[in-house]
């Protein structure tokens, strides 16, 4: 159940997410992708993470219809995998690997990363990652931070849902381990 207290201190966080959203490479988040409390009409529970890909937004449930919306980016045609996920992993500044299938597809761009890369600004991952697990397994999919904030709200990646640094650094510090994870 949400408390005012809950409702209050979510409020806060998220106006001073509105006042930092500008990231390191100068990008100002434009003011319809800043995060926001919404009320949705779906029956989504609380303290769930569901990623609505037609409209590039991802909810983190607060309460019955009452939702901390952010922006995101995700998988192009073809790569977006929908599915029911636990978080099984979080990581500051996690390293990135591509996926053999991506360096199939990409060569030119994954080939040089095959053996990885450490996290930092310049890593795919971005600041922070949630890893989704299915059961015990790793199914590879993120949803992670980005270092080209330009792609929210377009799908562009191989597969993973990406929001920008800030907010998935804020994203990262409310969601805990096991929470739910629905790509629709």
């Amino acid at each position: 159940m949400i408390t005012r207290r809950h409702f209050l201190n979510t409020a806060a966080a998220t106006a001073g997410l509105a006042a930092t959203s500008a990231n390191a490479q100068g990008y100002l988040v434009p003011e319809g992708n800043l995060p926001r409390v919404v009320r949705i009409d779906r029956d989504y529970a609380p303290g769930e993470v569901h990623v609505e890909p037609g409209n590039f937004k991802l909810y983190w449930m607060l309460g019955p219809g009452l939702a901390l919306q952010y922006a995101v980016g995700i998988g192009r045609a073809g790569l977006y995998e929908s599915g029911d996920f636990m978080i099984q992993v979080k990581k500051e500044w996690p390293s990135w690997t591509p996926t053999p299938d991506m360096i199939e597809r990409s060569p030119e761009s994954y080939a040089q990363y095959a053996d990885g890369m450490d996290g930092g600004i310049n890593n795919p991952l971005g600041a922070r990652a949630l890893y989704l697990f299915k059961g015990n397994r790793d199914t590879f999919l993120r949803i992670h931070g980005t270092n080209a904030p330009r792609t929210i709200g377009s799908a562009v990646s191989n597969g993973c849902v990406r929001l920008v640094n800030s907010h998935i650094s804020d994203l990262y510090n409310r969601v805990p381990l096991q929470t739910r994870a629905v790509l629709h």
